[in-house]
């Protein structure tokens, strides 16, 4: 049976612009009551009030996930608001574009802090409260690289892994416990066009961009929706990050090295340099507060409705490769 979203509360972290104030508009509509947080207090308390507009009650709670004491106040406050939680999304989450030896260890250390420690942050202070209820449903971000990899985002990828296997063992000492009504999910989006990028750290000296097909954060919010309503344990978001995953599958190797190819030629810029920067990392962007980071419309382009000819050539050509190499009993492992 679907749950209720009419009349829930949810709590969203990450919810100052992209997918997390996507979020946050797509359960106003449906009548949800609406705890938003973020770091930053003047877009935060903006898309509380966009919330509002659309007829939900909603309330703005500043949030550094880093700071175990400030994410349980958060839970505090949407108790002590609204009296209960039913829906909690951990999508807050910044990144690193770096090689491997090259990165500064205090910006590598701060990107697992807040993506993988802020979720189980999060998870330790609203578990117990769904306990108590009886019910309720955790939304974990992760990405197609909770399953996969790429290079140059080594601490992303890591933090992303730990989110997916979070969740993995959560729902099993749900099972031993018996907590049916308890639902633990991990969401893993392709590419998403968000101001994400423009926040990157990086230290690559080439600008980091989209890397195509690129979907609408509507999407994912959509999806985060659903959820709340028949929780699943693991889904995918966009077309390619199952393509993706199903060629892992049959060529591990393969995979690999093509995304390796992919990213260096469709992630980062040629031709475009920019000085070593850490981002968003230990203090938020004034920049970037919308939904879009506007890389589905690039030079007047919808990326997306074009379907990236590049990557779908790739995957398509690669897919026949693998299934001749299965067919040969030749993939390696």
């Amino acid at each position: 049976m679907p749950r209720k979203i009419q009349d829930s509360v949810v709590v969203i972290t990450g919810a100052s612009s992209g997918i997390g104030k996507a979020t946050a508009l797509a359960f106003a509509k449906k009548g949800a009551s609406v705890v938003v947080a973020a770091r930053r207090e003047a877009p935060l308390h903006e898309t509380a009030r966009e919330c509002e507009q659309l007829g939900a009650r909603a309330i703005a709670v500043p949030t550094d996930m880093t700071d175990f004491q400030a994410v349980q106040h958060l839970a505090d406050r949407a108790l002590e608001t609204f009296g209960r939680i039913d829906v909690w999304v951990n999508n807050h989450g910044v990144t690193l574009f770096a090689r491997f030896e090259e990165a500064p260890m205090e910006d590598y250390r701060r990107v697992i802090e807040v993506d993988l420690l802020g979720s189980i942050y999060g998870a330790r202070v609203v578990l117990p409260i769904f306990r108590e209820q009886g019910a309720g449903t955790l939304i974990n971000q992760g990405s197609m690289v909770s399953k996969l990899s790429e290079p140059y985002v080594s601490s992303y990828v890591a933090a992303k892994h730990g989110i997916r296997g979070l969740g993995m063992s959560l729902r099993q000492e749900l099972a031993l416990n018996g907590s049916k009504q308890i639902h633990v999910c991990t969401v893993m989006p392709a590419t998403i066009d968000t101001p994400f990028f423009q926040h990157a750290a990086n230290y690559l000296g080439r600008a980091a961009k989209a890397m195509p097909p690129v979907y609408p954060p509507e999407r994912v919010a959509r999806t985060i929706v659903n959820l709340a309503r028949w929780p699943r344990r693991e889904v995918f978001v966009g077309n390619a990050a199952r393509m993706f995953w199903w060629q892992y599958l049959l060529a591990p190797g393969l995979t690999e090295r093509m995304m390796a190819v992919l990213v260096d030629k469709l992630h980062l810029y040629q031709d475009k340099m920019v000085p070593p920067t850490s981002g968003n990392l230990f203090e938020p962007m004034a920049e970037g507060t919308s939904t879009s980071g506007g890389w589905r419309t690039m030079s007047g382009r919808n990326v997306a409705d074009r379907r990236s000819k590049m990557p779908g050539v790739v995957l398509g050509v690669a897919g026949l490769v693998s299934l001749l190499l299965a067919l040969l009993g030749r993939i390696d492992t």
